[in-house]
């Protein structure tokens, strides 16, 4: 007998459970502890926590190897190399035949066991003990388990029993894709009751259930002596199908009729085991609850109803994930391009008939780009065209005859339908229907009902046209093509209105407010939904700049620009390109393009912009004024700073006089100064400015994004000015409450760590300084590029925190690759790339190659002087580099003459920088 310690840990492949299962069983019965994953692991525990755990305490690993065992990605991998790794036994059970060249070499050597060669089970029974066990001497095969144990033991999965009953005359789809996930809890569910294990598999058309039911029958069909299989869409045939199952086990009496015969079948399953009844398509729970049978077996129920979770336990199958939508449309298609699959996976919605549609449109010879363009044209009479294989109708039959059926039952659901198809796909909240419904035209019924709107939504759930959870519903975007092409004519513009007033009582409010943007995320999806026809509406005009502009204060730039360009365009041709709205759209479309990065053509738009609102609206309209605002900040942005100073000294006394000095508009305006003063290297006056906006700008809240900015900016004017610590603090409540209110990937949270390590590398904190550096690029690159500006700028002060903490080599390196990003994109000429060089010659100059550095600076202040002027920050930052240079030589004079010179100039108390030693710093 082997010894009660010793842990065997079974590995195996998911598709091969049953095999696993067995395997586990015998190995028990045989006296040896096991470890199965299927069995000993729980939902939410860590997997590699768990496996690591049962390769370090299992004296023998025994692998349940098949084909599907050695497929890329999967986790049996590390679990194989693991256990050779660890030297400890490992023990190859193969359960069907691998492969040529599939065994990996390092387990070629390794004697194993064929069990799917064997006659039977009692001699599959003796294989595996003795490969566990060794040899040794002769002993008869362990006895199958006691009948006291506690539930059925596993099949032996290599052959199905003579006497089964089979009853599934569907054939198992041999291009069925993914749901692996879904068939493991689907099993671990039915398999986890000892009694009467029930799961019904509910979800909207086309999605998938019976594929995956039928996958479950043929992955599982060992494990039943019975497998019956009724099409339970007709509730009336139900005790037909019964009857026959009873005749089929020998319980059925020809004289009893249908009824009885069906109640003796009921009552064979109650004293049997190992049965598996399939309800495929029942959609009346309330009809065939009675006709669920009772006993030691399991049922299977595929439905579009989601009623079946009152009764029984409920599984919902959503549409593919993407992975599993390409993994189909390549098992389809093999030579279809990564990114065609990857569109018609987005245009179609990842819905699986959808999916399988497509690959029969495309096998027989219509091109990718053509099917997307009818798909987007000539949607319901695509999805109407080409049956596939094992699903009942096209998605166009499936959607128009679920429709028919609700119409004549339900015609209050018919209506919102129709009202959700000319919204997007995303969930509308069931909140916008109460508060809309009196203004819903196409709706009837009784307006006072209190359960509004769920006898509407509801019927929808039912038939599988819409998913439905208690805050909101869902349409998927197939589904509303087909429902829009069968809306008639002289319904439309009324179901318009409908939308205008859905939309329009749904307004969430300020959309600069963080705390709006939740909602503002689940109404833009729906007004982008209807675009075309909404921006002819006057009533949501307002609604779609709010809408806009929450793209825009939410850093969404790309989705921002799309949404402006389109209102621009549309508004342009029907309100004329003056109109005060179509202008509002082509501002707010620049604001999105300086978002994204620097783009040539944005001043002359701006300046365009502000020519058309002088003209139309005056000089001192809110608008106009916005524009030289919007003016002076793209001035900025490439340099000419004494320019953008004007602009906004003038932009802040015009506001002030015609809105107040304590109006939103006009702080605005003093930050703007403040910025420009900044640039300039007038810190004392600019932290004058940035203070006193500060103070009047907490009348709007603590949490205010105007005021966490001016919080932010007066952070970084209290460092150039010498208040180190104070800075310090300052930026470090910044960056926390921006991070708090706008999320950690938010551009102002960003510019905030920037500021962070800013104050930090005053304080010579070097080390945290490029942690959160680090950090903050990360977050750049990804969002918004490598090329940025805002991701350059961050590289070059990495590049400088790395001169002073000792690795000049480094930084070096780092700042000629952004120098050549910027050449590339932006040229030599562009701020952020003078600002580059300026510290290409400070780590330069930390490599000792200070003649080289003080050349560099002597060209680079030239090139500032001539491109920016002589008096702004980039021309001083230069010149304070080259009098660090200068000093290095022991050219004291001129140095100390450049020096005075700027300090007198602009005077910046910045702290002595503390050169570490090359080699030496964090790494």
């Amino acid at each position: 007998m082997p010894d009660e310690s010793e842990l065997i840990f079974v590995s195996h492949a998911e598709r091969d459970d049953q095999w696993a299962q067995w395997t586990a069983w015998h190995l028990e019965q045989a006296g040896y502890r096991v470890e199965l994953g299927l069995w000993h692991w729980r939902a939410g525990d860590d997997f590699v926590t768990r496996m690591n755990e049962a390769l370090e305490q299992a004296s023998a690993v025994v692998a349940v190897l098949s084909p599907h065992y050695f497929e890329p990605g999967r986790y049996t991998e590390e679990q194989w190399r693991a256990a050779v790794a660890r030297g400890g036994r490992f023990i190859p059970v193969v359960v069907e035949p691998l492969k040529q060249g599939q065994l990996p070499a390092f387990l070629s050597s390794r004697i194993q066991v064929d069990l799917h060669e064997l006659p039977d089970e009692a001699e599959a029974v003796k294989a595996l003990t003795e490969a566990v066990r060794g040899r040794g001497r002769p002993e008869h095969p362990p006895a199958y388990p006691p009948t006291a144990a506690s539930g059925p033991q596993p099949r032996f999965p290599a052959i199905a029993s003579a006497s089964a009953v089979w009853e599934v005359r569907r054939r198992r789809n041999p291009h069925f894709t993914g749901r692996d996930d879904v068939i493991a809890d689907l099993r671990d569910k039915l398999v986890a009751e000892r009694h009467a294990a029930v799961q019904a598999l509910h979800g909207t058309g086309g999605i998938g259930k019976t594929q995956v039911a039928l996958e479950y029958v043929y992955r599982f069909r060992e494990h039943y002596d019975i497998v019956w299989w009724i099409d339970a869409e007709q509730a009336e045939q139900i005790p037909v199908h019964y009857a026959e199952l009873a005749a089929r086990v020998g319980v059925g009496k020809p004289d009893a009729g249908v009824e009885f015969n069906a109640r003796y079948a009921l009552d064979e399953l109650r004293s049997r085991e190992r049965w598996l009844i399939v309800l495929d398509n029942a959609e009346e729970p309330e009809r065939l609850e009675a006709w669920l049978p009772d006993g030691p077996g399991h049922v299977l129920i595929t439905s579009r109803n989601p009623g079946w979770k009152q009764i029984v336990p409920g599984l919902p199958l959503g549409v593919f994930s993407r992975a599993e939508s390409l993994d189909y449309l390549r098992g389809q298609l093999p030579s279809l391009a990564e990114e065609q699959a990857t569109a018609l996976a987005e245009a179609l919605g990842d819905l699986p008939l959808a999916l399988a549609q497509a690959a029969g449109a495309l096998g027989d010879g219509m091109p990718v780009d053509q099917y997307l363009r009818v798909l987007e044209t000539n949607t319901a009479q695509l999805l109407d065209h080409g049956k596939v294989h094992d699903y009942r109708a096209t998605l166009a039959a499936t959607v128009t005859i679920a429709m028919e059926r609700l119409e004549a039952d339900h015609p209050d659901a018919t209506a919102v339908l129709r009202l959700a198809a000319l919204l997007g796909p995303e969930p509308i909240p069931t909140a916008w229907l109460v508060a809309a419904r009196d203004r819903l035209a196409t709706v009837h019924g009784d307006p006072g009902d209190f359960r509004w709107p769920l006898p509407a939504l509801h019927p929808l759930a039912r038939y599988g046209l819409a998913v439905v959870s208690p805050d909101a519903f869902q349409v998927h975007r197939l589904t509303q093509a087909v429902v829009r092409d069968g809306i008639a004519a002289e319904r439309e513009d009324t179901l318009w209105d409908d939308v205008v007033a859905l939309l329009t009582t749904a307004d969430p409010g300020d959309s600069e407010l963080p705390e709006s943007w939740p909602r503002w995320s689940a109404l833009a999806p729906h007004l982008t939904a209807g675009i075309t026809v909404l921006c002819e509406r006057v009533a949501v005009r307002p609604l779609m700049l709010s809408a806009t502009q929450y793209l825009v204060s939410s850093g969404q730039w790309a989705a921002a620009r799309v949404l402006a360009a389109d209102l621009r365009v549309n508004w342009s041709s029907h309100l004329g390109v003056n109109h005060i709205d179509t202008l509002h759209a082509a501002s707010m479309e620049t604001w999105a393009v300086q978002g994204l990065g620097y783009d040539p053509e944005t001043l002359p738009r701006i300046q365009d912009i502000l020519e058309r609102r002088r003209a139309t609206l005056g000089e001192d309209h809110p608008d106009t004024m916005q524009s030289r605002y919007d003016l002076a900040t793209v001035l900025h942005g490439i340099g000419r700073y004494a320019e953008a100073f004007a602009l906004h000294q003038d932009v802040r006394e015009r506001r002030a006089r015609s809105l107040g000095e304590n109006d939103r508009a006009t702080l605005s305006s003093v930050q703007g100064v403040a910025r420009a003063l900044t640039l300039l290297g007038r810190f004392e006056e600019a932290l004058c400015a940035a203070e006193d906006a500060l103070g009047r700008q907490r009348v709007l809240g603590e949490d205010h994004p105007d005021m966490l900015r001016s919080l932010r900016d007066v952070a970084v004017l209290r460092m150039y000015v010498g208040r180190y610590k104070d800075a310090y603090r300052t930026a470090d409540q910044a960056y926390g409450r921006i991070r708090a209110v706008m999320g950690d990937d938010h551009p102002d949270t960003l510019v905030a760590a920037h500021g962070l390590t800013m104050a930090l590398t005053a304080l010579n904190r070097h080390a945290e300084a490029q942690d959160l550096i680090m950090d903050t690029l990360l977050r750049l690159r990804r969002d918004l590029g490598e090329n940025h500006p805002n991701a350059l700028e961050l590289t070059t002060s990495l590049g400088i925190v790395l001169a002073r903490c000792g690795r000049p080599e480094e930084a070096h390196g780092l700042l000629l690759n952004a120098m050549e990003q910027h050449l590339r994109v932006y040229g030599a000429d562009h701020p952020g790339a003078l600002q580059c060089a300026t510290g290409i010659g400070l780590a330069l100059h930390g490599t000792g190659r200070n003649s080289e550095a003080e050349q560099h600076l002597r060209d680079l202040r030239r090139r500032i002087h001539r491109v920016l002027g002589a008096e702004n920050l980039m021309a001083d930052n230069a010149a304070r580099a080259l009098a660090v240079v200068l000093a290095a030589q022991g050219k004291h004079r001129e140095a100390h003459k450049i020096h005075a010179h700027v300090q007198r100039r602009a005077p910046l108390k910045m702290p002595v920088q503390r050169q570490a030693p090359p080699g030496r710093g964090r790494r």
